[in-house]
């Protein structure tokens, strides 16, 4: 890196960041990835991220910003330690295009570090005039300074990508936006008056206790039917979710694979097992999660 194009504090800066951005990945999504495969993609056409991806990054970031790369500044040496063979590392300057996420605002450039891979020939990729989305974390006392939350924290932008963001930030900031789902309270089954017909609600837990339920109906002949409720009373109005809304992501992707035994340990084993059939039927409507990233 040429020393004279850096001041000294912004020497001194830049190392903290690349620091504490590099040591620190560790979050929502889990610890730097094993692989260059595995590591974000700065070219277009290299990685498709689904939603599951995006609602991930997004909703564990202070800040979602559109950025364009005006330097793009290689660290060597003592300067990226922890460095994975196989990728480099880059101290970014980016002129904020837009920002999806960020409640206090972000000035007109910011600066962040990321990893990214090589090339076949082990050249590193031409970051400067990227147009990329960011998820970051704020520096104290550094309104300029951005960590990444994760290796997979810059990816090049698209329309589709943007207006994925879009929906789901604005869906989770809505007053009607669906509970962080954490795991599985009580559940009950009531047979119903014909053979075959049964009802079983199953209780969701949330972080600050907020009501969301499922409620799964069978009929002798009908597929059954099941739907999701956010108040106290499961009404007329309640259905199931939509693929790729928050709703849906909430429950496919943090949904445990079966029932815990404490949930259904009220219940006499008939009634059990049919809760735990009609769990499984409505994972199955949910159908994968979809993630591509690990957490």
């Amino acid at each position: 890196m040429r020393m004279d194009r850096m001041n000294a504090n912004t020497f001194r800066t830049g190392m903290m960041f690349a620091s504490i951005a590099l040591s620190s990945l560790p979050s929502a999504l889990g610890a730097q990835p094993a692989s260059p495969a595995a590591t974000p993609s700065t070219a277009p056409g290299i990685r498709q991220l689904s939603y599951a991806d995006l609602a991930d990054l997004a909703l564990s970031a202070q800040v979602v910003a559109g950025v364009t790369v005006t330097k793009a500044e290689r660290l060597k040496g003592e300067l990226a330690p922890g460095l994975q063979a196989g990728n480099a590392r880059f101290l970014i300057e980016a002129q904020t295009a837009m920002l999806l996420r960020g409640a206090e605002g972000l000035p007109g450039s910011v600066s962040y570090i990321v990893d990214v891979p090589l090339d076949a020939r082990g050249k590193a990729p031409s970051l400067k005039k990227n147009r990329l989305v960011i998820f970051g974390n704020r520096v104290p006392q550094r309104p300029q300074e951005l960590r990444l939350t994760s290796p997979y924290s810059q990816v090049t932008w698209t329309q589709n990508i943007e207006s994925l963001l879009r929906a789901i930030l604005t869906e989770a900031t809505a007053s009607t936006a669906p509970p962080v789902v954490t795991g599985i309270g009580n559940a009950f089954h009531v047979p119903g008056a014909i053979p075959g017909e049964s009802e079983s609600q199953i209780f969701l837990t949330t972080p600050n206790n907020r009501p969301i339920s499922l409620t799964i109906l069978r009929r002798p002949g009908e597929q059954p039917q099941w739907a999701v409720a956010l108040g106290e009373m499961v009404d007329d109005s309640a259905s199931a979710p939509a693929r790729d809304t928050l709703l849906w992501y909430r429950l496919a992707c943090f949904l445990p694979t079966t029932m815990p035994e404490r949930s259904t340990a009220s219940l006499g084993a008939s009634d059990a097992q049919a809760v735990r059939d009609d769990y499984g039927f409505v994972l199955k409507q949910l159908g994968n999660c979809g993630r591509t990233i690990a957490r």
